[in-house]
């Protein structure tokens, strides 16, 4: 039980980085917390015994006269001093970044613990009841666990799958006490998304010029709104952002996506009723004239025709490999959380006829079936690199699979 040792170890450090933030800060919760100190703010203020250490030399310098001991001294002790204050302050600088770093970890492991608070209540609470109404492990224990685990949308297939190796586990470790199998259970399903496959939920950046998003969806999903959320986000980080509207035909999706354009500082490119990859390569265009840092490209969601949907896809991806090099650099499918295994169907629709390259979960925070996470990474082996786990502009995250066990398991350890 190796690995669920370090899972409740995992836990146990991300618990006691919350409540000491909140004891720090005298808060409820970390939420709360609106005032961390600017890293930038204390930047400047150390810069400045830097430059008046650098002045006094030149002042020094101006008479041609030999110093005296006690001038040479008095010297020595002044640089001591401004070194023992730049040393002060820097350590200060130093403080205060590590705070700022510790409050924002302490807000993104609360915004994980109330994202799947729903998930957690419906899976954990039924998971622990299990334990306490079978003391021993039995057919009708393994019937109801299985039941849970399809209610949590962990997928049909990857829970078959899950209680073959969960059995021979049982059967091979000699396994008989239910509240000992828990921790078992918890094991087996980190280990679905971890697995052999290594898949990284980093977006991949251009090495030069624009780095390309595309992103792909149903209808209805949350696709422009996620645009928006990513260009808050990387604008934040003090990029240059564009949205392109790839989306023509659709009645309003481009004014749409202009609006969010507006109202996040993008810059925006798009038209109405054209082909899209002549707005793409339009837009990308535009794009390198502005010295843009990313794109973020919307196309059509009209899954029910597939074959036009992929030819729409691939003359797009080749107007924007012509245009910038390897590009797209990444291409998104966006899935709403709260549609269950519809969102597994869409992923794999998606991957016949596109290179999908990673998920985005919307809403996750609105479903008790947070096991989605899972399935989609055994059933379509795609890595989800974005969450939505609430609607303010700061609520979707990179995925986090620590913080996301976190979440779902911190109430059984």
């Amino acid at each position: 039980m190796g690995l669920f040792s370090k899972l409740k170890d995992l836990i146990t450090r991300k618990k006691e980085v919350v409540e000491e933030v909140k004891e720090e800060y005298d808060v409820e919760s970390v939420e709360e917390i609106e005032e961390v100190p600017e890293v930038s703010e204390v930047e400047e203020e150390v810069e400045e015994p830097t430059e008046e250490v650098e002045e006094e030399p030149h002042e020094e310098e101006e008479p041609e006269v030999e110093e005296s001991e006690e001038a040479e001294e008095t010297e020595e002790e002044e640089e001591e001093t401004s070194d023992d204050e730049e040393d002060e302050e820097w350590a200060q600088f130093i403080q205060e970044h590590q705070a700022k770093n510790k409050v924002e970890e302490a807000k993104e492991i609360e915004l994980y613990d109330k994202g799947l608070e729903k998930t957690r209540k419906e899976f954990v609470s039924k998971l622990s009841m299990l334990g306490i109404k079978y003391t021993k492990v039995s057919e009708e224990y393994y019937e109801e666990l299985e039941e849970v685990l399809i209610n949590a949308d962990v997928g049909v297939n990857t829970v078959m799958s899950f209680m073959d190796r969960l059995r021979d586990r049982v059967k091979s470790e000699k396994i008989t006490d239910t509240a000992y199998l828990n921790e078992v259970i918890v094991d087996e399903l980190f280990m679905i998304y971890v697995g052999d496959d290594i898949l990284s939920d980093k977006i991949k950046m251009a090495e030069e010029g624009p780095t390309v998003i595309l992103f792909v969806g149903v209808n209805g999903v949350g696709k422009t709104t996620t645009i928006a959320k990513l260009a808050y986000k990387y604008i934040n980080e003090g990029k240059k952002v564009m949205m392109i509207a790839g989306d023509t035909f659709r009645a309003g999706a481009v004014k749409q996506l202009e609006i969010w354009a507006e109202r996040t500082g993008s810059l925006f490119y798009g038209k109405e009723n054209i082909d899209p990859a002549g707005v793409v390569f339009d837009g990308l265009e535009k794009a390198k004239e502005e010295n843009v840092d990313i794109v973020l490209i919307d196309t059509a969601g009209r899954l029910q025709n597939k074959v036009n949907l992929m030819k729409e896809l691939e003359k797009v991806n080749k107007v924007i490999g012509r245009h910038v090099p390897n590009a797209p650099h990444e291409t998104l499918l966006i899935i709403d959380a709260t549609t269950g295994q519809n969102g597994i169907s869409q992923a794999k629709a998606f991957k016949e006829i596109t290179n999908i390259t990673g998920i985005v979960l919307t809403k996750l925070d609105g479903t008790a079936k947070g096991g989605i996470v899972l399935a989609i990474k055994d059933e379509v082996n795609l890595p989800v690199k974005f969450v939505g786990l609430g609607e303010k502009m700061t609520d979707l995250k990179t995925f986090d699979i620590e913080n996301y066990i976190y979440g779902l398991f911190k109430d059984m350890m």
